[in-house]
């Protein structure tokens, strides 16, 4: 190989942590909208609840609540969407990761098979070339 001395698999598993830190993160990147989600559902409970009040002060901005909480979901929605995509890409991320890991495994499999391939046609050797010096 005139790979400066690297196995495939070795190469591989470099890749397989890239992957799985790109996994790390696209679950951050989730993790991050799911939260806001969440942050806009209370504040979305809060507001019902004020609109909902029969306290004089509430009733006073019924108006501005009703308005509050046409933005809020606006907003859910839109973090709906985003979450949507970011679950599709931490799937992705996901994916392509254990694929990287299946084609590591395979490599390590058979750079261990030539392995002892090689040691099984150098035990060969040895043991022809012994057995030829003993002729002489």
């Amino acid at each position: 190989m005139a790979d400066s001395g690297q196995t495939r698999s070795s190469k591989l598993k470099r890749l397989v942590a890239v992957q799985r830190h790109l996994e790390k993160m696209a679950e951050g990147e989730l993790a991050g909208a799911t939260r806001q989600r969440a942050e806009v559902g209370e504040q979305m409970d809060l507001v019902i609840g004020a609109i909902g009040s029969m306290t004089p002060l509430h009733m006073q901005f019924s108006r501005h609540y009703s308005e509050r909480f046409g933005r809020l979901m606006v907003k859910d929605s839109q973090l709906a969407g985003v979450q949507q995509v970011l679950e599709a890409r931490v799937l992705r991320e996901r994916t392509k990761g254990d694929r990287l890991e299946d084609h590591m495994k395979d490599a390590l499999s058979l750079e261990d098979r030539e392995r002892d391939d090689n040691a099984v046609y150098d035990l060969l050797e040895i043991t022809l070339a012994s057995g030829k010096s003993k002729q002489y």
